[in-house]
């Protein structure tokens, strides 16, 4: 299988002039992961610049969740190196702590703490971690309720949202602690259909703002439309790497046009 390496692949795109381009947000050299005999990821480079919208695809098992968990340390790499915002990630300790708080990560699942509200869900970690006072950080929480669309839920516990309200309750959450960049490892799936749209609303914001996203998904609507680059994995490796109008239109790779007659033919 051809495995293309980042630095061959062509320049982002300048199809959202507003964002600086200025160095690596976040940079992966030859990062390998194994599960037991299962290797999952083989010295995967990837680079995403600063305002960069880079969209993750492949096909299940194909390694895009564990590339993302291993940005941050959910899951520790076997080999190679993690730059974030120029800083080597470190393995473990006050520093691992200190640059975690920095990257923002929403899962699947959203994982709100069932007995707060959703207030003291968004509010908690810049209480705990940033130590801001409890008056700040409701202040902090509230504003980026505001910003998800959901202030009005402030006051409810989780249970009584919908599963795209639980969500964007979840990118509040993330973005409360404002990190330098936003990890999304499939924030639509769990999603009932009609839930979908507003997440990825939330999200088209988001990136129209400029914030640096690595983000692994299934919806190819919001890989052409949003993304700066279009990353395909497929293996543990990344098999093709190119602007969502090169990648969608004329794929590189017999393994990346397979995968897209499949998947858009649903």
């Amino acid at each position: 299988m051809q495995t293309i390496h980042e630095d061959d692949t062509p320049a982002a795109g300048t199809r959202k002039p507003a964002r600086d381009h200025d160095g690596p947000m976040l940079e992966m050299r030859g990062v390998s992961k194994s599960f037991g005999p299962a290797r999952v990821l083989h010295e995967v480079d990837l680079r995403v610049d600063a305002g960069q919208v880079v969209v993750v695809i492949g096909p299940s098992g194909s390694g895009k969740s564990t590339l993302c968990r291993c940005v941050n340390r959910l899951e520790v790499a076997d080999g190679g190196t993690i730059h974030i915002g120029g800083r080597l990630l470190p393995q473990e300790g006050r520093e691992l702590a200190e640059l975690r708080a920095s990257v923002g990560m929403v899962f699947q699942q959203f994982n709100l703490f069932a007995n707060m509200t959703v207030l003291n869900n968004v509010a908690f970690a810049p209480r705990r971690v940033l130590r801001l006072s409890r008056d700040e950080s409701r202040d902090r929480a509230r504003t980026f309720l505001e910003r998800v669309g959901i202030a009005d839920k402030a006051g409810q516990f989780p249970i009584q949202l919908s599963g795209g309200q639980q969500q964007r309750a979840a990118i509040a959450r993330a973005l409360a602690m404002r990190p330098s960049v936003m990890l999304f490892d499939e924030p639509t799936s769990a999603l009932d259909p009609e839930m979908i749209h507003e997440v990825l609303e939330v999200m088209r914001t988001l990136a129209d703002e400029g914030m640096t996203m690595l983000v692994v998904t299934h919806e190819m609507g919001f890989a052409k439309s949003v993304a700066d680059r279009v990353v395909f994995m497929d293996g543990g490796r990344i098999v093709e790497s190119g602007t969502p109008d090169q990648f969608f239109s004329s794929p590189r790779t017999e393994r990346a046009a397979d995968f897209l007659t499949r998947i858009l033919a649903h």
